[in-house]
């Protein structure tokens, strides 16, 4: 899908971090985008710091857990648009590091529910509208390790390889309807973002908090959003189904293959 001046793209967790990049990435280029965030306090902000830009920008709170909440963000960016094209799920949040077995349900609950069935209430409200229009593309953002495993980290990889394995999915159910449809998903390794210190703030009764501070140590080489932005919107342009960004990624989902391939002989 080409990216046009003109355009209308909605970005969920938008406020910061990827979601932020990818806002401005598109309103830079003429594209109205529809900032979708839980956190309202954040939207006057973020809409307010693409005001210059050649695109339109536009904010509402949405918690992505409620499909009915998603369903009114349709009709928000519809009546303020008149259409959506880019679909971007990528509303998400991180878990506290331990092993799979001591992870805490309430953890297990909240990862699925924002970063796999937030996904899966985009898809299922936008993918309609896309496909009456015949035209349209979803970028759904995972993670490096939605394609490899992360030790102490088990209820967001299993919900990344979740994501990863909807939108594969997703694209071959698209282009069956409309070659002019499709689904990318964002596999980006470390990313220098807010996400641990946002999903603390969030943390729900029950569920174990990650740290609210960041470790600037294991942030170094981290990529900024605005390169993961980048290569993101570039993947959809080429109607990639995989866009995997980052030092090491690429190879370390190499390794896994290879390790799958070797398990089948």
């Amino acid at each position: 899908m080409k990216i046009e001046s003109g355009q209308v793209a909605v970005v969920t967790g938008g406020t910061s971090g990827i979601g932020f990049a990818l806002a401005d990435h598109l309103t830079r280029r003429g594209v109205a985008v529809m900032i979708a965030d839980i956190r309202e306090d954040a939207i006057p902000a973020a809409v307010d710091a693409l005001s210059d830009r050649p695109g339109a920008a536009a904010g509402v709170r949405v918690d992505v857990r409620e499909a009915a909440e998603v369903d009114a963000l349709a009709d928000t960016t519809l009546d303020r648009f008149g259409r959506v094209d880019l679909v971007c799920n990528n509303a998400g949040v991180v878990c506290e590091q331990t092993p799979a077995w001591e992870q805490a349900l309430p953890t297990w609950r909240r990862l699925i529910d924002v970063k796999l069935m937030g996904a899966v209430n985009g898809v299922r409200t936008f993918a309609p509208i896309l496909i009456t229009q015949g035209t349209g593309h979803f970028l759904n953002t995972a993670s490096a390790g939605g394609l490899i495993a992360l030790p102490d980290l088990a209820p967001y990889s299993a919900t990344m390889h979740a994501v990863v394995g909807l939108t594969e999915t997703l694209n071959v159910e698209l282009r069956s309807a409309s070659p002019q449809l499709g689904a990318t998903v964002l596999c980006p390794g470390m990313v220098d973002t807010p996400l641990g210190p946002n999903s603390a703030a969030l943390t729900p009764p029950g569920a174990v908090s990650v740290p609210n501070d960041r470790d600037d140590d294991a942030m170094r080489g981290a990529i900024s959003p605005a390169v993961v932005a980048d290569a993101a919107i570039a993947a959809v342009e080429a109607d990639r189904v995989h866009a995997v960004v980052g030092p090491g990624a690429a190879e370390a989902a190499r390794n896994r293959i290879d390790r799958l391939l070797a398990d089948l002989e």
